[in-house]
């Protein structure tokens, strides 16, 4: 097949080799959005889901540290089955127990119960899932598009997460603002789930990118020598750290929605309405051209990133010293989603540092999940931080805690952003490269490197 300029960039080089790769891709975007259906309902419909559940914001807060918890042990105990395995071992089964969980979901008030479905939801949607899934992405285009490819797949997601929203809080509001509305749309985004996993057993890759093949002994011996060698390098880790800061900047946006309910005393819907433009909005508007921007002006994905650190930094100071009180409603609202479309434009960039750097293909699945450890990190803490001191510092002290807080996390980002944007400069990618050389040396490995669109145009070739 033909290569296909598919979301070509100034060069002219395609982003997607064929039409197969980019097919691949679309699925890749639908799996990763669905299973996370709700953590999309949260940014919302957060005051309907804490009725429904009948849960304090400390509870929503621990609901969601157990969820980090979980999958950042599963990040780190499954790291080595990202590049041993392919991703139709890795993505479908989760898929369809993903949505079995979800549907479950809507269904129960006790908050041992919903703990329980909370684990079970994060082993199946993150563990080994979320890592393939971001490999799979980082393995479909060439190093110098990650940033362009990593946005098209949180855009993408954006769009998706606008219908999700847009039926939960149609059902929501068709139903008489009745918390059988919020019920339905879990049950019917499980069920999505599941027919999107039964598609990707069927469509996705079967086979590895390792030059071990088939080999089982050997192929472990180069999974362990790969991320041994991979996991050595300082650019992995400042890249982890940079997408930390970005994704403590994240975990906050929920309680924008609580903010504008205990400060502004907005309505529901309207609250409901905002979450779902600062968040799907921000997503499809910020995360679809992020990397063109950064790729084109900023000199790549971590200098998006430090630039928009720098200035979340600067927002976040604003809102601590923002009144309260209607006079102040429409400076808030605009505030928080210029930091809402601030966060979206790093989001779409966090992982494609890990491309830009140099790593070969066949060791950046394991490299990733160790890295969305580190990134994901404040899922474990940082729900609980905020709900905590939003529960016990009533009024705008808590949210200034929060702002304050957040804007030297940034300070930070910024510091960190700035010495790896300076490595990767200096030539990174040829280091990595000689000590892949060397490894493979060791190894007696030889051969081409592989790539994903390799086989995926392959695949369809013999199907």
């Amino acid at each position: 097949m033909p290569d296909m300029k598919l979301f070509d960039d100034p060069s002219g080089e395609p982003i997607f080799s064929s039409r197969k790769v980019f097919s691949n891709f679309l699925l890749l975007v639908l799996c990763s959005q669905f299973a996370f259906s709700v953590l999309a309902m949260k940014g919302a419909l957060l005051p309907q889901m804490l009725e429904l559940w009948q849960i304090s914001k400390t509870q929503f807060g621990m609901l969601m540290s157990i969820y980090g918890v979980v999958h950042n042990v599963f990040y780190l105990c499954l790291a080595w089955a990202q590049d041993r395995f392919s991703p139709r071992i890795l993505i479908p089964g989760n898929m369809i127990l993903g949505g079995v969980t979800t549907f479950f979901l809507g269904t129960t008030t006790d908050f041992a119960t919903l703990c329980f479905l909370f684990v079970m939801l994060s082993l199946w949607c993150e563990g080994a899932f979320w890592p393939a899934v971001l490999s799979a992405v980082r393995k479909s285009t060439s190093d110098a598009n990650q940033g362009k490819v990593f946005g098209l797949l949180e855009g993408g997601r954006g769009g998706i997460e606008l219908l999700q929203n847009v039926l939960s809080v149609g059902l929501y509001t068709a139903l008489g603002y009745s918390l059988l509305g919020l019920e339905l749309a879990f049950m019917v985004n499980a069920a999505i789930m599941i027919v999107l996993g039964i598609a990707a057993w069927f469509i996705l890759p079967k086979e590895t990118l390792l030059k071990s093949g088939s080999n089982t002994k050997m192929a472990n011996r180069e999974v362990a020598a790969g991320m041994s060698t991979m996991l050595r390098l300082p650019e992995v880790w400042l890249a982890g750290v940079v997408g930390f800061t970005v994704y403590m900047a994240y975990t906050s946006m929920p309680f924008f929605l609580t903010y504008l309910k205990d400060l502004h005393a907005l309505p529901v819907i309207a609250i409901s309405i905002f979450g779902i433009i600062s968040t799907s909005g921000g997503r499809i508007g910020m995360a679809l051209p992020a990397g063109f921007i950064a790729s084109r002006f900023l000199g790549g994905a971590t200098g998006g990133m430090r630039l928009g650190l720098l200035l979340v930094a600067v927002f976040c100071v604003g809102m601590t010293l923002l009144p309260a009180g209607d006079g102040y409603t429409w400076l808030a609202m605009a505030t928080m989603m210029i930091l809402a479309l601030l966060i979206f434009f790093m989001r779409a960039l966090y992982f494609a540092p890990f491309g830009e750097m140099g790593l070969p293909q066949r060791f950046s699945g394991s490299v990733i999940a160790i890295a969305a450890f580190l990134i994901y990190l404040p899922s474990s803490f940082a729900y609980l931080l905020w709900g905590w001191l939003l529960d016990n510092f009533e009024g705008a002290a808590g949210y200034h805690f929060m702002f304050g807080g957040l804007a030297l996390v940034a300070v930070f980002g910024v510091a960190v952003a700035h010495l790896l944007q300076r490595r990767i400069s200096l030539g990174a990618s040829n280091n990595i490269a000689e000590k892949v050389r060397l490894m493979d040396e060791a190894l007696g490995l030889q051969g081409e490197e592989k790539t994903l669109s390799d086989l995926i145009d392959a695949q369809g070739n013999n199907n």
